[in-house]
């Protein structure tokens, strides 16, 4: 089969590679399309110590080769039985078990879900790591509901447009920062109420003055470095979800500030297999879809990790095979 392969840190090249063998659970999947994640840069990089080679990517969509059904793939393998956390077996798609940027990946049967059939390949093959990510942060983690207010940071990235879509949907206000106005603008048409420039001044004044100065309900974070402002544009009581550290991985926070508002942090990293059941509910009940970015074959993996490295990207990158 043809496969984006990871031969050596930093060493990424599309070429044939050998078929998977399903083991005993698993089923061989014949893809249709894949989509790119910012993990997907660290894996490049070696950022986290991998068994080379290895095919690159998480996401994907394809046909089961034993009954021909379309499918949908989850990321999260091995998550287990709790809700809270992911067992010690846990782990996600492309690194270090081979992924989706192939002709062909062998996969646990329990991770596959029948393809939303509202959605074009490309579509299903954009969403499972970014908004499986998105639901758990608003929904498990943030307990947004209808007439919640929540702050989106960073406008533009693949978790962000589903996160706006998914809040807006469940009656949610939607407040959202980015570095330009024409990804704030982009996010308003998906929903959102409002938006900031985190580049202009004090990002986190110009939330409080959208909510009035009351601070919002929840703060979905994904930068890390942004804490303590993330913190000043909640309410009293309010969430701090965070699931990434783009902008670095130390921050300092106020204790007394944290206890005397009754304020929340929480950490997520990906969803359960119910999660993601309950995500592809929500896709068939609802109208919305993933926000494509660009579409491009396998051979053009490397230009379009360029992109996303880049930060020039409003929403999904996707592959096809």
């Amino acid at each position: 089969m043809q496969a984006v392969v990871i031969s050596a840190p930093g060493t990424l090249v599309v070429e044939s590679f050998p078929d998977p063998v399903a083991k005993p659970g698993e089923v061989l999947v014949e893809l249709k399309a894949a989509a790119l994640n910012r993990r997907d840069l660290g894996v490049c990089k070696g950022t986290s110590p991998l068994p080379l080679p290895l095919v690159l990517g998480s996401d994907g969509a394809g046909i089961r080769r034993d009954t021909g059904e379309e499918v949908v793939i989850l990321p999260s393998i091995a998550w287990g039985e709790r809700e809270a956390a992911p067992g010690p077996a846990f782990r996600i798609l492309g690194g270090a078990d081979n992924g989706t940027c192939a002709e062909l990946i062998a996969i646990p049967e329990e991770n596959l879900f029948p393809k939303p059939k509202r959605l074009s390949w490309e579509e299903a093959a954009a969403f499972p790591l970014a908004a499986l990510t998105a639901w758990r942060a608003l929904f498990t983690k943030g307990g947004v509901q209808s007439g919640s207010t929540v702050v989106i940071l960073g406008a533009g990235s693949g978790v962000s447009t589903f996160a706006v879509q998914l809040a807006v949907q469940a009656g949610a206000r939607v407040l959202v920062t980015s570095s330009t106005q024409a990804k704030i603008d982009r996010a308003l048409a998906l929903g959102a109420s409002a938006g900031v420039s985190y580049l202009e001044g004090d990002w986190a004044a110009g939330i409080l003055e959208l909510t009035g100065g009351a601070g919002a309900d929840v703060v979905i974070d994904s930068v890390g470095a942004t804490w303590p402002d993330s913190l000043r544009c909640l309410r009293k009581g309010g969430r701090l979800v965070v699931f990434g550290a783009t902008g670095g991985d130390l921050v300092e926070v106020s204790a007394r500030a944290l206890f005397f508002s009754q304020l929340e942090i929480r950490g997520t990293t990906m969803g359960s297999p119910r999660e993601f059941a309950a995500l592809l509910g929500g896709i068939e009940s609802g109208s919305w879809a993933p926000v494509i970015d660009s579409v491009r074959p396998l051979a053009e993996t490397a230009a379009m990790l360029a992109r996303l490295e880049s930060a020039e990207q409003f929403g999904k990158l996707v592959l096809t095979v």
